[in-house]
Formats: structure tokens, sequence, C-alpha cells
């Protein structure tokens, strides 16, 4: 299949995937006469995989490395998990940081008047940060 339609089975652009091929996360696919990507079943399973090591916010160093862990059949599945349990921390602390940020902006929010007046503690509290 060309580009396009491997990018239609796997979930990304054609853009992203000339991207994993140019940072070396997929091998370069085999060409037709005319010049064209072709992508076989083995390629569009490693998008795939890549597509969905991304959608879990895994960094490119991390999926490269998840690939190679995949591609290894004598791996051990401590390394994988050791893998995912660092991304899940930062995760959590992502997600800590993100929910302190919303109550301080509700709070803000909430004790804004939303009025003609020029007070605001939003900006008040922005300006003394």
């Amino acid at each position: 299949m060309n580009i396009s339609q491997a990018a239609k089975a796997s979930g990304l652009s054609p853009r992203m995937i000339r991207h994993y091929e140019n940072i070396g996360l997929l091998q370069a696919p085999a060409r037709s006469d005319a010049g064209y990507r072709q992508y076989n079943e083995r390629e569009l399973h490693t998008l795939r995989f890549i597509h969905s090591a991304r959608q879990l916010g895994f960094s490119m160093d991390d999926t490269a490395q998840l690939l190679a862990l995949w591609q290894d059949r004598s791996r051990s599945s401590a390394e994988v998990k050791a893998l995912a349990e660092h991304h899940l921390q930062a995760l959590e602390q992502k997600i800590a940081e993100l929910q302190a940020m919303h109550d301080t902006l509700a709070d803000l929010a909430r004790c804004c008047q939303g009025n003609e007046r020029p007070d605001c503690p939003i900006i008040n509290s922005l300006a003394t940060a």
C-alpha cells in the first residue's frame, strides 16, 4: 500500500510517517519503480504500534525503546513494565500539576465579579505572582 493508504490504516498522517522514517523509528519501506513508498503488513503493524505508544503519551525515545523491546522476543517484561511505570509516574505528576492549575483558576474565576468595574482578582493575581 502507498503512504496515504498506510496513513489511513494506521491512524497517522503521511507527514508523521515520513517523520518516523527520518528519525529512524521506522525503517524506510521498499519503493515502487516510480519512487513511491510501498508499505507491507509488517510495516503497517509497526506504524500502529508507534501510534498506540504515542497516544499513551510515550516520548519518542520511550517509543523507540518500546519498539525495540517489542521486536526483541528475548526481552523481559520487567523492562517494559519499568518504562510504563516511569511514564505513569510522570503522568501522575502532570495530572497533579494540572489539577492545581485548575483549582487555582477556578477559585480566581469564582472571585471575579465579571462586571463593568476594573477590579479583577484574576488580573491582580497574575500581576502579583
